[in-house]
């Protein structure tokens, strides 16, 4: 816990870096951006694509916009999802989201601020390295991950079907896009910019995949019987929502059970690579077993 607690204060002041100052006649905005960014979190997407990219040797610091980019694009996409007209959630984190503290218009511009100033961000490592083509396949890998081929395109059948019932097909398509995508994209892009093979990016988007899909599942856990001291929101906004989840689908013990053996799925995997990180491992096992 210590050791992750260092590598989040090291991201922290990564992203701290590249987010913008708050001045200017865009003020409003800018200060609507980084009051959603320094809200904190796991930091979990940027701290995946620095353990695979260290995992694969990698050393130099052309990681870092990316780091920061994803961060940006994953807190984005929380702000549009508290909106009203989606999920309609009052607080993120323990505070007030950003359509109750700036209103809403400022919230869908400091959304769409965020995503736009993320592919900013990532561009600036086009001139940190000379291995251009690994960060030509890493910044593509972020933009079809972030889109209509994953997350947006998860989203996009989760608020259309919000109060349907729905398939296992269906909500498998979901919780690959809408969470596991940008999961995914963290993990190739630290193995892509630190030189891995095609079949090695391969395997660690289907890893990601599995990692994805178990934190989602745990998330319904979660919504059904954590604390809403431990996770910053209210219980039961999916039921409240009238959203299909793996646990009202399923029930809790084989949600539980399924959580398990896709973590046992997932570290089976990364054990076969020949670098063992047990950090990242460690990591792993701690995010689809977390508790908030």
């Amino acid at each position: 816990m210590e050791r992750r607690q260092e590598r989040i204060q090291e991201i922290d002041q990564i992203i701290h870096q590249y987010m913008p100052q708050t001045e200017g006649y865009a003020s409003t905005v800018l200060s609507a951006m980084n009051y959603t960014v320094d809200a904190g979190g796991k930091r979990l997407r940027p701290m995946l694509l620095q353990e695979t990219y260290r995992m694969f040797g990698g050393t130099e610091r052309v990681v870092e916009p990316f780091m920061a980019a994803i961060e940006m694009i994953h807190t984005y996409s929380l702000i549009h999802d508290d909106l009203p007209a989606l999920d309609n959630d009052d607080y993120r984190r323990g505070r007030k989201t950003a359509h109750i503290v700036y209103g809403e218009a400022m919230a869908i511009l400091a959304g769409d601020a965020l995503l736009n100033y993320a592919y900013e961000t990532a561009a600036k490592a086009f001139s940190m390295t000379t291995h251009l083509t690994e960060v030509i396949q890493a910044y593509t890998i972020l933009t079809k991950k972030a889109g209509i081929y994953g997350m947006i395109g998860g989203q996009t059948a989760d608020v259309e079907l919000t109060g349907k019932p729905l398939s296992e097909e269906v909500l498998k398509f979901i919780y690959e896009n809408k969470t596991g995508a940008l999961l995914e994209a963290a993990m190739m892009i630290g193995a892509t910019l630190a030189g891995a093979s095609a079949e090695a990016v391969k395997t660690i988007e289907h890893l990601a995949g599995i990692v994805g899909m178990a934190f989602q599942i745990q998330d319904d856990i979660l919504d059904v019987e954590g604390t809403e001291s431990e996770l910053g929101k209210p219980l039961h906004s999916d039921e409240e929502n009238g959203k299909t989840t793996y646990v009202s689908l399923y029930g809790l013990e084989r949600a539980k059970a399924e959580v398990e053996h896709l973590s046992r799925e997932a570290v089976k995997l990364l054990d076969g690579f020949p670098n063992r990180q047990p950090f990242l491992r460690d990591l792993i096992l701690s995010l689809v077993h977390r508790k908030s």
